[in-house]
């Protein structure tokens, strides 16, 4: 009785292993692109969800609740099968990256959200008693600073991004997933073609894993790090003033 891992299902796999690279290929491409999507739309809406106008902040929390509060899957068919009824039909690599990367845009938005809130409302009048605007100030003040907050969940996010894609292989989009389907299920060697699937996706995601925790350890150790000086005031009393680097 032949084993799921037999040898011989082995030497197909890695025969046809141009079948499983071009699949990495379109999810490497989804991937990126979804990625800056998911991007645009999170530095967009985060600003949105920290502006002082209501009507930003309520078209924020519409997207975002509900992003976040419907499967992707739901949100894939609808692009794939719901446009086509109002005559708009898109290739399906187009809606993979629409779909994942508008799914994650509500999640960065979130993050980039936290970002803006941990820096200190003094730096924002500061830049608005110098003359910045809203935009200046988030431009060349409030964001890059923040970035040092924002960086280390957003490659996290993109580790979720990644193995997302994979999605596609339920509306045939030529990913590694469905390569993997396709080709298994038409000579049943599913355990190598799982096997070799998973390595592949391994490959993307565990540096982009590492990556994260990585920028994570280097914030703690920064913090841990953080000095503080004593100011003395002309009438005796002593302050503790923290002393922090600001990205400009």
């Amino acid at each position: 009785m032949s084993g799921p891992f037999d040898l011989y299902k082995w030497q197909a796999a890695f025969r046809d292993f141009n079948i499983f690279f071009e699949g990495l290929l379109t999810t490497v491409g989804v991937g990126v692109l979804a990625l800056l999507l998911s991007l645009v739309l999170g530095i967009i809406f985060g600003v949105m969800n920290t502006s002082k106008s209501k009507i930003l902040r309520c078209i924020n929390r519409i997207y975002v609740e509900l992003i976040q509060n419907t499967p992707l899957v739901i949100q894939i068919f609808f692009l794939y099968n719901g446009l086509p009824y109002i005559g708009i039909v898109l290739p399906v690599f187009t809606i993979g990256v629409l779909g994942v990367g508008i799914y994650h845009g509500a999640y960065i938005a979130e993050v980039v959200t936290s970002g803006i809130n941990s820096i200190s409302k003094g730096q924002f009048e500061a830049s608005i008693s110098q003359g910045f605007s809203y935009t200046q100030t988030m431009r060349y003040i409030i964001l890059p600073q923040a970035l040092k907050v924002i960086i280390p969940p957003l490659a996290n996010q993109s580790v979720n991004l990644i193995k997302n894609t994979s999605i596609l292989a339920m509306i045939a989009g030529g990913d590694l997933m469905y390569r993997a389907d396709s080709w298994s299920s038409g000579n049943l060697y599913y355990g190598p073609a799982y096997v070799i699937t998973g390595l592949l996706y391994f490959s993307l995601c565990f540096p982009l894993a590492k990556f994260a925790k990585s920028l994570e350890g280097g914030n703690h150790k920064k913090a841990n790090k953080k000095s503080s000086k004593v100011i003395i005031h002309p009438n005796g009393y002593n302050d503790i003033e923290e002393i922090k680097e600001v990205a400009l």
